[in-house]
C-alpha cells in the first residue's frame, strides 16, 4: 500500500488491491470525505438491559434510517439517525408491545428516537461522538465510542463504509422508569442500558 503526503498533514492511502478504495490517515484511518446513507439491511441499532440482577436480555430495531458526513477534516463530520420506535423488536411479542406502551416507549406519543451529533473527537485510536439522543420526548447529551472497520467499493462499484459503536445510558434519565421490586430485593429490570451499533453505510452519488 502506498501512502503519500499531502497538506495539512493528511496522507491518502492508495492500493492496487480490486475493490480498495482511498483512506485518509491523519493520526488515524478515516473514509474518502462524502455524505453515506446507513444501509438498513447490513446494520444494527441493539441494545441489552440486565434482568433480575441476573443476565443481560438483547433486543434491537428493525427500522431506521440515518446518513454520516463525512468531512474533509475529520472532526468536521456529523451523523444523524431517526429510529422508528414501535419497531422494537426483543423475540417476546408481549414484551414488545409493554415496551411500546406508556410505560416505556409510549409511540403512540414519541414514534421516534434521535441521534444528532454535535462533535467528533479521536481517543486512542477511536472516534468519540459527543451528541444528542432523544428518546420519549427527553433529550439527554451521550457519547458514542466509535471504530472505523474500514471502506471498500462493492460489485456495483459503490464506496461502503463500516463503524461499529457503543454507550450506556440510565433509562431513568429518559423517563423509562417502570419496573418492579422483586421480594428478594433488587429490581426486574436493571437502569443501565447498554446501546450497540453495526453500520455500514454506502456513498451519495456525487
Amino acid at each position: 500500500m502506498e501512502v503519500s503526503a499531502t497538506r495539512d498533514g493528511e496522507r491518502t492511502q492508495g492500493a492496487s488491491a480490486t475493490g480498495s478504495v482511498a483512506l485518509r490517515e491523519f493520526d488515524f484511518a478515516v473514509p474518502e470525505a462524502g455524505t453515506y446513507e446507513i444501509d438498513v439491511s447490513h446494520s444494527a441499532v441493539e441494545f441489552s438491559v440486565r434482568h433480575l440482577g441476573l443476565v443481560k436480555v438483547r433486543g434491537g430495531f428493525d427500522r431506521f434510517r440515518g446518513t454520516i458526513e463525512i468531512g474533509k477534516q475529520p472532526m468536521d463530520s456529523r451523523v444523524e439517525v431517526a429510529i422508528d420506535a414501535s419497531s422494537v423488536d426483543t423475540r417476546d411479542a408481549i414484551r414488545d408491545e409493554h415496551l411500546r406502551s406508556p410505560d416505556f416507549l409510549d409511540v403512540g406519543r414519541y414514534p421516534t428516537i434521535e441521534f444528532r451529533s454535535r462533535r467528533v473527537r479521536s481517543d486512542a485510536g477511536h472516534f468519540l461522538v459527543d451528541g444528542h439522543l432523544t428518546v420519549r420526548g427527553v433529550t439527554r447529551p451521550v457519547t458514542l465510542e466509535v471504530t472505523f472497520e474500514g471502506s471498500t467499493r462493492d460489485a456495483w462499484g459503490e464506496t461502503r463504509i463500516g463503524f461499529t459503536a457503543a454507550t450506556e445510558i440510565d433509562r431513568d434519565e429518559f423517563r423509562l422508569t417502570w419496573n418492579r421490586a422483586l421480594e428478594g430485593g433488587g429490581w426486574l429490570i436493571g437502569k443501565q442500558v447498554t446501546i450497540e451499533l453495526s453500520v455500514e453505510a454506502v456513498r451519495r452519488p456525487t
